[in-house]
């Protein structure tokens, strides 16, 4: 299924590859028409989003040595939908039809279900509307809605039924998101609104981001130069949260552009803490928690790890801004996690790119986590690098069109 080496080297990979990359898509669900790299599959119908589910289907959670998929394997696009139409639709292997999360949440024979220590976040069900989905995946799916009129986001989680470890686990990464949410006040963290349990649904209440994600706005201008001032502001943006986040002790562990988030003003909203933790909790870490892509070799070697693996990622995320492009495109994401790992493989940094830009993502996915600067020190450069954008630069306008391989050793 794959070509190159065998993956010798990563620990906790099965050193067959082809054994380890048939497990990996029986894992995603090859029967959903799902690919390793679905990061283009989802179109949010109504254009934005706010409580971010992973959209690369490299999203990957252990509580063992085993790999599983948290929560859900790989989004689609659903269409349009109401409460109302989802009733009839077939039945999920787990028990609710596969439209019906909704109407079980507001289904008033259940009662709701507190959220133990931020029972002050319980929603009112009367005050919340659900509306269109716009993504969904095997184990939950995202809405759009209103909450006492204001626009939100709404996941909301189905309980398995017939697996008490998955749903010991999900129950685990709901309560702890909860817990980040309700913690984190920053105006480039997505702001939690509420959440509540029933029975067999768990649901979180987010603002709604109506730019969609990164990722999608990359997407969407792949043919168009990137704005440079635009690129460094919403890095800003992201270093900042990152850096307020550190500052608590905590580690997103999944930082990449499928979680941040566009706003109206086009500031971002950093979303999607369901696998965060607090950092003196590292060596209880599922260790490859996170996506390929954008994932520090520490991680994916199952090695103790610090907060500058979000560190990492940012490097990348940084790189996807410049660019506008994927990385690793020319890979899978298991290839490109090998790739990190035994060859030092990075993104190619365009020739044209600004030297204190440069510096900022080479310091940043430097595989050596020492060597990684804090998020403060991000934040100073990134500033910097801003001011010298609009003293010195132009047109601050830069696309790298590349005609050399995506990637350098």
């Amino acid at each position: 299924m794959l070509e190159g080496p065998k993956f010798t080297g990563i620990m906790g990979l099965n050193n067959n590859q082809d054994d380890f990359s048939q497990n990996f898509y029986q894992k995603l669900n090859e029967g959903s028409n799902m690919s390793i790299d679905s990061y283009g599959s989802l179109q949010m119908s109504n254009g934005g989003g706010s409580v971010a589910m992973s959209m690369d289907n490299s999203s990957v959670g252990s509580n063992d040595s085993h790999t599983r998929i948290l929560g859900h394997q790989g989004l689609k696009r659903v269409k349009n939908y109401s409460v109302a139409a989802s009733v009839n639709r077939g039945r999920s292997p787990n028990g609710l039809s596969n439209d019906a999360l909704a109407q079980a949440l507001m289904d008033p024979r259940y009662q709701t279900e507190g959220l133990g220590n931020y029972d002050e976040w319980t929603i009112d069900l009367r005050k919340l509307n659900v509306g269109d989905a716009f993504a969904q995946g095997a184990f939950g799916k995202l809405y759009k809605g209103t909450y006492n009129g204001e626009d939100v986001a709404i996941k909301l989680l189905e309980k398995p039924e017939n697996d008490v470890e998955r749903a010991h686990l999900m129950e685990q990464q709901f309560q702890q998101e909860v817990m980040m949410l309700a913690t984190l006040k920053h105006p480039n963290i997505v702001r939690f609104i509420g959440g509540c349990r029933k029975p067999m649904v768990w649901c979180i209440v987010t603002e709604y981001a109506r730019g969609g994600s990164v990722r999608q706005f990359l997407t969407k201008r792949m043919n168009r130069s990137v704005p440079l001032k635009l690129a460094v502001k919403q890095a800003l943006d992201v270093a900042r949260g990152m850096e307020y986040v550190h500052g608590l002790n905590l580690i997103h562990r999944d930082l990449k552009s499928d979680n941040l988030l566009i706003a109206a003003d086009k500031s971002i909203k950093i979303a999607d803490f369901g696998v965060a933790r607090i950092e003196v909790q590292t060596e209880g870490m599922t260790p490859e928690t996170g996506t390929y892509r954008w994932m520090a070799p520490e991680m994916i070697q199952h090695r103790p790890y610090t907060q500058k693996v979000d560190v990492y990622s940012f490097g990348i995320v940084l790189w996807e801004l410049i660019t506008g492009l994927l990385p690793f495109q020319n890979m899978t994401a298991v290839q490109a996690a090998f790739a990190v790992v035994n060859k030092g493989v990075r993104p190619s940094i365009p020739n044209d790119c600004l030297p204190v830009l440069s510096e900022i993502m080479t310091r940043c996915w430097d595989a050596n986590p020492d060597v990684r600067p804090s998020f403060s020190e991000v934040v100073r450069m990134l500033e910097h690098a801003e001011t010298e954008i609009m003293t010195t630069v132009r047109k601050a306008r830069f696309r790298c069109c590349m005609t050399r391989p995506m990637t350098i050793d």
